[in-house]
């Protein structure tokens, strides 16, 4: 597939004529590739987090559905097969592909040894969809009209709460 039907593929994935359905320019794939992850405002409403990670784009919602901790800083970590960010706030478990909630559940928790084993919770997490089109990058909003426990924290008003509780950069030593 060319460049040019990608890029028109993506723009009508979606029936929906609103602007969610529309692709946002985010960057240069290069300069993703080198900083690893990328935050940007993607039209007007939402805070996208982009992460490459083992030559794959992904993009979600960039605060944790949880507390609305700052996914960007969270590591990745394969848990059961699957490609999570692990929030710094709390340690949940962030599928990157699907934005589900895994958690590991005991069947029986009085046998001993204990038996775990990864569970998800559902979707959790807003995942919007990444194209490269002749080495520049652009997501098309996950337009669902399904609710999804992230969106809480696409807000205005949190917006403007998250900047003001931003910590200090540490100065260097």
């Amino acid at each position: 597939m060319s460049s040019e039907e990608e890029m028109s593929q993506t723009s009508s994935a979606s029936s929906s004529s609103s602007n969610l359905s529309t692709s946002h320019f985010i960057g240069r794939k290069e300069d993703i590739v080198k900083a690893g992850r990328v935050t940007k405002l993607v039209n007007g409403c939402r805070d996208v987090l982009v992460v490459h990670h083992q030559g794959q784009l992904y993009a979600m919602d960039v605060h944790c559905y949880h507390s609305g901790g700052a996914l960007q800083y969270g590591d990745i970590e394969e848990f059961n097969g699957r490609l999570c960010i692990v929030c710094p706030w709390h340690k949940y478990k962030i599928t990157l592909a699907e934005g589900e909630s895994l958690y590991q559940a005991v069947d029986d928790p009085t046998a001993k040894p204990l038996r775990t084993y990864w569970r998800s919770k559902g979707v959790k997490q807003r995942v919007h969809k990444v194209t490269e089109v002749n080495g520049d990058v652009y997501v098309t909003l996950n337009d669902s009209g399904e609710a999804i426990e992230s969106d809480v924290y696409q807000t205005e008003k949190y917006r403007r709460a998250s900047l003001k509780a931003k910590p200090k950069a540490k100065p260097k030593t």
